[in-house]
C-alpha cells in the first residue's frame, strides 16, 4: 500500500504531512527521517506493508523474554531492577493482603 502525502509544514524538528488526496488527516514525522531535499509543498510516496518475518522475530523475543519473567517467578526469584513484577504481588497494583 502506498500512501501519497504533502509536505504542509515544518515546526520544532517535525513535518507535519497531510495524507492525499483530501489532506484531512495529519501525520507528524520527525525531518531526521525523511530525505535531506525533502521541504515544505514536496510531495511524498511512502510505502506500508507488514514485515512478516520482523513481525515473528519480535513475537519470538517476547516469548523468550516472557518465559524467562515466569520461570524467575515460578522459582520464587524476584525480578530483576527494571523487570516487571508479577502481576499480584504486593507492593504492586494490588495492595498487601492482611
Amino acid at each position: 500500500m502506498d500512501l501519497l502525502l504533502t509536505v504542509d509544514r515544518i515546526e520544532e524538528g517535525t513535518a507535519v504531512l497531510l495524507v492525499r488526496p483530501d489532506e484531512e488527516r495529519v501525520i507528524l514525522w520527525p525531518i531526521a527521517d525523511l530525505p535531506p531535499e525533502c521541504s515544505e509543498g514536496d510531495i511524498l510516496r511512502v510505502a506500508v506493508e507488514v514485515s512478516h518475518s520482523e513481525t515473528e522475530a519480535a513475537r519470538e523475543r517476547v516469548e523468550i523474554l516472557l518465559h524467562r519473567l515466569l520461570n524467575k517467578a515460578h522459582d520464587g526469584q524476584p525480578a530483576q531492577p527494571g523487570q516487571p513484577a508479577q502481576p499480584g504481588q504486593p507492593g504492586q497494583d494490588q495492595p498487601p493482603q492482611g
